[in-house]
């Protein structure tokens, strides 16, 4: 064991013993890439569970660095390294790495940091097209390193439990899957968010900020934040919300890759601004004996229901589960109803480490399979993040199709078309990390 496995490996197994946070040394050394919410909020989650040191912030954003520095001390931590560049840190060969940077920007430090040696926790969805995610999964074996998506809802301890009634049979067969966001999302286009183009402001590296992605003008709708609203940069809704849900219905379920994905999006009802994601989606993932569906609009609940979630249609009733609550209501009189509901945690004591909460739960897992190296995988591996990432580039692909695609978990059956853009153009001076055997255009 090398000393990054060794010390990440001391401090995991302390956490977990302890059943909170590892307070002796060596502390794994951390760094995180993107510095906005999600980094930020995965670092607390990390802080709350283990005992480590935040050796490096990278961020093209200055201010949005400078807060994230400020934090950091304000937590306890030692000043830390702040770059634009995160190549930077990575050549300290930190023991983990956390990237919280938008979805553009998943892949490439993913997989520079496996090869640096890293641990990686990342956010989701893993990539903007199916030849990104792949390819993570294959640095990660290659360089036999943990990687955990935040696809929290497989850590969330009253989904869990949904898990074990649904497989113990408590519903039946579970033929039809619905999962379903009608939040009010960023694909509203509503006429206030039409603003100007307008150069970037002085505290950010615009140009290091868009990446390997297209370049746009730049747009206070870009950054900060909102940059899911423009599809240069995400997946959109099904990528941001639906992912969770899609990926929360396989783990229930047990499936991996559908066999056929049919879609139709557009923007349909406010056309007025700048965004170019769709407000409104349905969605059909063909299991062959299950049938799992995906839907968003901004514009309206008319069922009345919990904004976010997904439904199981089972033989003897229906479960319903979201982030508060799972409930069963059987089609039968000789069954009861069911009710289970989420942790709540007030501010007086939501960094209190004996409470275990989703995203706690999540971070405690990544440092398990660290300290056990090699002998399972996380919860959500990259390998489950990126299966459940490609089914939404794929519908978002049929959408704009305006075709059915055939998919055997590698390619596009019989579609060249659709094979075709699986790996999404780079902007030059960027290289797509594309999976071994795949040529890149």
């Amino acid at each position: 064991m090398n000393r990054r496995d060794f010390l990440c490996a001391s401090a995991a197994s302390l956490a977990l013993a302890a059943g909170g946070r590892a307070t002796a040394d060596p502390k794994p050394r951390v760094v995180v890439i993107g510095c906005g919410w999600f980094g930020m909020f995965n670092l607390q989650n990390l802080l709350d569970v283990a005992s480590v040191e935040v050796v490096g912030l990278a961020d093209p954003d200055s201010k949005m660095l400078e807060s994230a520095g400020k934090w950091c001390v304000e937590r306890g931590q030692k000043p830390p390294r702040m770059v634009k560049q995160y190549k930077e840190l990575l050549a300290d060969k930190p023991d983990i790495a956390i990237i919280g940077t938008p979805d553009h920007w998943h892949a490439l430090p993913t997989i520079d940091a496996v090869a640096a040696g890293a641990d990686v926790y990342v956010e989701k969805p893993v990539s903007v097209d199916v030849a990104e995610g792949q390819a993570m999964v294959e640095a990660a074996r290659r360089h036999n390193r943990v990687v955990q998506v935040g696809m929290q809802r497989r850590s969330t301890p009253h989904i869990v439990r949904a898990k074990e009634f649904i497989a113990s049979g408590g519903a039946g067969r579970i033929a039809r899957v619905q999962a379903y966001c009608y939040y009010h999302m960023g694909g509203s286009n509503l006429p206030k968010d039409n603003p100007p183009d307008a150069d970037p402001p002085a505290h950010l590296d615009y140009d290091l900020w868009t990446g390997p992605a297209p370049m746009r003008p730049y747009n206070p709708l870009v950054h900060p934040k909102t940059w899911r609203r423009f599809t240069e940069y995400g997946n959109g809704i099904i990528g941001d919300m639906g992912v969770h849900m899609l990926d929360a219905a396989r783990f229930i379920l047990g499936l991996g890759h559908p066999r056929r994905i049919d879609a139709n999006a557009g923007i349909l009802v406010h056309k007025q601004g700048k965004a170019n994601i769709s407000d409104t989606m349905q969605a059909t993932f063909d299991y062959g004996d299950t049938i799992m569906t995906w839907e968003h609009r901004t514009w309206g609940n008319s069922e009345k229901r919990h904004g976010w979630g997904v439904d199981f249609l089972g033989e003897k009733g229906t479960v319903r589960l979201n982030v508060d609550f799972w409930e069963y209501w059987p089609n039968f009189a000789d069954q009861p109803a069911q009710r289970d509901e989420a942790v709540r945690v007030d501010k007086a004591n939501e960094h209190d480490s004996k409470i275990i909460t989703a995203n706690r739960a999540h971070m405690r897992d990544f440092l398990a399979c660290i300290a056990e190296r090699g002998s399972r995988r996380p919860v959500a591996d990259i390998e489950e993040g990126a299966t459940s990432t490609g089914m939404c580039v794929l519908a978002n692909m049929s959408a704009k199709l305006g075709r059915s695609i055939r998919w055997d978990g590698t390619t596009c059956v019989g579609d060249a078309e659709a094979s075709g853009q699986l790996v999404r153009p780079y902007r030059t001076g960027y290289t797509h990390p594309a999976a071994a055997g795949r040529a890149v255009k």
